[in-house]
């Protein structure tokens, strides 16, 4: 814990491991969007507790040239079915990728954190009003480092966003 995450809470419906692996990849690369409701149901039973009626729901965004290859963005997919379940309000567009990284895989955190700074904002259309004093649930499909969901919370945070707290389909975790 030398290095705290920037958001207040987190949550991981599952480990990335064995079938919660194969269920991941599945949705990210294999169009298996038929995981996308039920996986909802898991993210909204692991966040039911840190969510008030308020929190705005959003989903980490994708960069346009990944999301024209994938055609569509698993992240938001899940925010969607995670938010109906709870009947919070979604903003999917609020969040947007300034400029396209390259794969993380294999980097520390370091080199995650370098790569990723600066790399969201706020879409232009959807100013500040709607994240003013507001509560937030980012959501993503998984948790490596945390540097992804860091640099989204302290965009959101810099836009003047309330309590901001995290979950994820799925956390990677250190083997013992």
């Amino acid at each position: 814990m030398s290095h705290p995450p920037p958001w207040n809470q987190g949550r991981a419906a599952l480990v990335y491991r064995d079938r919660a692996r194969s269920l991941v990849l599945g949705l990210k690369h294999a169009d298996k969007q038929e995981v996308v409701v039920p996986a909802g149901g898991w993210m909204a039973r692991a966040v039911q507790d840190i969510v008030t009626p308020d929190t705005l729901v959003v989903p980490v965004p994708l960069h346009w040239t990944r999301l024209l290859m994938r055609r569509y963005n698993q992240s938001a997919l899940l925010a969607r079915a995670m938010a109906e379940r709870l009947q919070l309000p979604v903003c999917l567009d609020l969040l947007v990728r300034k400029r396209r990284t390259r794969s993380l895989d294999g980097m520390d955190r370091v080199q995650r954190q370098a790569t990723l700074d600066g790399v969201l904002g706020l879409n232009s259309r959807r100013a500040h009003r709607i994240v003013a004093g507001r509560p937030v649930l980012l959501v993503d499909d998984v948790m490596t480092s945390g540097a992804t969901l860091g640099e989204a919370t302290r965009t959101l945070k810099d836009a003047g966003a309330g309590r901001v707290c995290v979950v994820v389909l799925a956390r990677v975790t250190k083997d013992p």
